[in-house]
């Protein structure tokens, strides 16, 4: 028997669960589907434990910074504290039945299993229990099918007990070394994180810099940075074998062997859209992405959001998407998707903030582009902060226009100074009236009053 509601949702992770929740408040039969855990990547697997993990890291770094700056301390690491707190404060053990209450309590259905359309509003569950569920959504389907860590088709690797996010971020202790695939920002804030609780880390990347997808000054800072604290950094090298023995990983780059106890890849994710039976709505395009319109519609009544939508594997993406497609079903006007803003930050340390376009970008697009930058640490909050001070703010001007299509903000607390930049390039506030603002002195933000002074 076929059963119907108004809105079946597939896949709860973030923006999932709240777009369902907000649905069935709001009085539709909402169906969430979820063959998972409730909440998705996030909270179990993704920002929450491992940021868990760098705020002690963090910790850790600003204790060993006391005698530049107060006196003498001593600091042993244990990593077993925030392993801990990730199981007891974060994931329960990584058991999502608070999620699911939180969710049903709305007056959602959950449906546990694997969701698969079948046509542009059917929906196939096949359950854990070998069962299967049939249902008809009247308004819509919403697709939130998530992502994969990629594996790279390494030679070797496939078998071995490699880590993903997913492992790393369950483990009871720091191991004593570890090989980074992967120097994006999952990559990097791990492979620091775990080096400050004593881990020997390498990272391997093929990008020229760490994090490529960024202003070249984000991946030297950061590099010049994990150097310091004796991470070694392999750009421009990929890994042409790897290998696993009792004594752990062998990784060949090509002029060497890098030996590790553990072995991370985190080389980006892969979208789980095919999974969704998305083939059954016989839709033409190329690439990894369908098109979707200004609400998120890939046909009349399928909605996709999150990290399989293409703009961002983020939180705060499938939140917004989730936003607007309730707005949609709901009949309410909040507005369509922009991506001209995209906020993103990386959370080493020093943090590293940014939004909208990089500089290449911008240029790419075949916009004038003119630029600003100053140095965190000549201003007179960096030189009161003194260690860990280091950091940047940079500007990119559509010069034509005169507003900022992108910026980055990098330093201490560097992802919370992005938000008066956030704003400005949402808003596209013309940069004569930034200019013209007060700048609380001394605060780190006041250097993006220097920044954009240094425009030229």
């Amino acid at each position: 028997m076929t059963e119907v509601a108004d809105v079946v949702v597939i896949g709860l992770g973030p923006g999932g669960e709240a777009l369902a929740g907000e649905l069935a408040g709001a009085g539709l039969s909402v169906v969430g589907v979820e063959a998972r855990l409730v909440g998705g990547e996030c909270p179990y697997f993704g920002c929450i434990p491992s940021k868990m993990i760098i705020r002690a890291g963090n910790a850790l770094a600003e204790a060993r910074r006391v005698p530049g700056l107060a006196g003498a301390a001593s600091v042993t690491a244990g990593f077993a504290t925030v392993a801990d707190r990730i199981r007891t404060e974060a994931t329960a053990g990584w058991d999502d039945t608070a999620a699911a209450t939180r969710l049903t309590d709305t007056g959602a259905r959950l449906v546990r299993g694997r969701a698969t359309l079948t046509g542009p509003r059917e929906v196939s569950v096949a359950g854990a229990d070998g069962r299967t569920q049939l249902f008809t959504a009247h308004r819509a389907v919403v697709l939130n099918p998530g992502s994969e860590p990629r594996i790279p088709p390494v030679p070797g690797l496939a078998g071995t007990p490699f880590w993903t996010n997913r492992d790393i971020l369950a483990a009871g202790s720091a191991p004593e070394s570890m090989v980074v695939l992967g120097g994006g920002a999952v990559g990097a804030e791990l492979a620091q994180a775990f080096a400050r609780f004593g881990t020997k880390v390498s990272i391997v990347d093929h990008a020229p810099r760490l994090l490529a997808a960024e202003e070249p000054e984000s991946g030297d800072l950061a590099g010049a940075t994990f150097r310091d604290e004796g991470i070694k950094i392999y750009t421009g090298v990929r890994a042409q074998a790897v290998s696993h023995s009792a004594g752990g990983f062998a990784v060949d780059v090509g002029d060497r062997i890098l030996r590790a106890e553990t072995l991370l890849v985190a080389t980006g994710r892969t979208s789980n859209l095919a999974k969704a039976g998305v083939d059954a709505l016989d839709l033409d395009f190329t690439g990894p992405y369908p098109e979707t319109d200004q609400h998120l519609q890939i046909v009349d009544g399928v909605y996709l959001i999150g990290d399989a939508a293409g703009h961002g594997a983020f939180t705060h993406m499938s939140m917004y998407h989730a936003g607007i497609v309730a707005g949609h079903i709901l009949g309410e006007p909040r507005g369509v998707a922009e991506y001209h803003a995209v906020p993103r930050v990386t959370f080493t340390d020093p943090e590293i903030g940014a939004v909208g376009l990089t500089e290449a970008a911008a240029r790419e697009q075949g916009l004038r582009v003119r630029t600003g930058w100053t140095d965190l640490t000549d201003s007179t909050r960096g030189w009161i902060h003194k260690s860990g001070n280091q950091g940047f703010i940079k500007v990119v001007e559509d010069a034509d226009r005169g507003i900022l299509v992108g910026a980055t903000a990098a330093g201490p607390a560097g992802g919370e100074m992005l938000s008066l930049l956030a704003l400005a390039v949402h808003a596209r506030i013309p940069v004569g009236n930034l200019r013209g603002m007060i700048y609380a002195y001394p605060t780190f933000h006041r250097a993006i009053d220097a920044a954009l002074h240094a425009i030229k």
